[in-house]
């Protein structure tokens, strides 16, 4: 059966998108809004009879140095997408239209992200990892489920010509969207259920700054700089290099004209000063906590933990099957700076998840080599 790939309308996109269960954030017609520097377009993939049976947001990014008139070229990016059915055999009719309509609106070169798990491993098996010094990698351990139909779609894609890039940055992060995710199952859990699931100091915490009178309070947008203050201790306490805060601004303006609820603010209180604050998002039955924050002074009554809770107990309020706590590293090294974050989600009881990761295909070998080159020495 033929596949048609073009452009729709954000009405259109928007639709596809609420009519599923879940998708990223990165994959609604909002975001594109949040990446000025990135062209946004809306794809649409159509049947032979003309029905929508899959949708995608790509952006483009174009090539630096000196445009030409008729000659930009450009980095097509579908983070953590497209939305189509990738467990359906035969994925050259879905991609191989895609390439075409891309090659005609100038990229060089396509990266994407199936939204494809790969291994899932508990709470235990991480720990079991962890304290194993023969692992040195989550890969080194036992995974607790592993998706065979995973590994038949990498096979296809390298068929194709379709090249997975390096997880790149420090412990696995890659450059693009993470490959390794921390969640919590939801589904069919009450708010006990997952309480009890939390480990003896994740609730020992929650409890502390209970009795301590932290109080958590939903922000708005004029609470983004208070937010984006902790942010930058942050940075700098944990050495990451941050956002602007406008880029925060941005994120919440386009965000929340989308959907009320795509983007929320919450910050922790106590004796009148802000000590910790997050953001979340919402697409669907999927929630991901998005960006923390704290300050070091007074961590005694643990502004985070509650947060986290009343983030945790929101999103269960709205119906969420999984909460997702985003990237992890994949290095289960002691010298890693990275190990505590990943001991801090440890202690929810969720699960480690391994995505298909990022995946590029050359459609000029030769801007795509430049453009690699250009990177290599950024």
């Amino acid at each position: 059966m033929s596949i048609r790939v073009k452009p729709i309308t954000r009405d259109e996109h928007l639709a596809f998108v609420a009519a599923r269960p879940s998708a990223s954030h990165t994959q609604v017609p909002s975001w594109g809004k949040v990446k000025p520097d990135w062209r946004a377009e809306s794809l649409g993939w159509f049947d032979a009879v003309g029905r929508l049976v899959g949708a995608g947001l790509v952006l483009l990014r174009p090539l630096p140095g000196p445009r030409l008139p008729g000659l930009r070229r450009y980095l097509a990016y579908l983070p953590e997408g497209p939305l189509v059915d990738w467990y359906e055999p035969g994925l050259e009719r879905l991609l191989e239209p895609m390439l075409a309509h891309l090659r005609r609106r100038g990229a060089f070169a396509v990266r994407m992200g199936p939204p494809v798990a790969v291994r899932r491993w508990s709470a235990e098996a991480v720990k079991t990892g962890i304290a194993d010094p023969a692992a040195g990698r989550l890969s080194d351990v036992r995974a607790t489920s592993y998706d065979p139909r995973a590994g038949r779609i990498a096979g296809d894609l390298r068929r194709m010509g379709w090249r997975q890039t390096e997880a790149g940055g420090e412990g696995g992060f890659a450059a693009g969207q993470p490959r390794y995710v921390f969640q919590v199952p939801f589904a069919g859990r009450s708010l006990d259920d997952i309480h009890s699931g939390l480990n003896q100091q994740w609730r020992r915490n929650i409890k502390k700054a209970e009795k301590a009178g932290v109080k958590v309070v939903r922000g708005d947008l004029e609470d983004l700089p208070a937010f984006h203050e902790l942010y930058g201790e942050t940075a700098e306490r944990d050495q990451f290099i941050p956002r602007p805060l406008s880029y925060f601004q941005r994120m919440w303006s386009a965000l929340t004209a989308e959907h009320p609820d795509r983007m929320r603010l919450y910050l922790a209180y106590h004796d009148g000063e802000v000590l910790a604050a997050a953001t979340m998002l919402t697409v669907g039955d999927h929630v991901w906590y998005s960006y923390g924050a704290s300050t070091s002074r007074r961590r005694e009554v643990q502004p985070s933990s509650a947060v986290q809770w009343r983030m945790m107990t929101d999103a269960h309020e709205l119906g969420a099957a999984v909460y997702d706590l985003r990237g992890i590293t994949d290095t289960l090294e002691e010298s890693s700076h990275l190990l505590g974050l990943l001991r801090f989600k440890v202690g929810t009881g969720g699960e480690a998840v391994e995505y298909l990761g990022e995946w590029e295909y050359p459609l000029n070998r030769l801007l795509y080599k430049a453009f690699g080159l250009y990177l290599s020495r950024r």
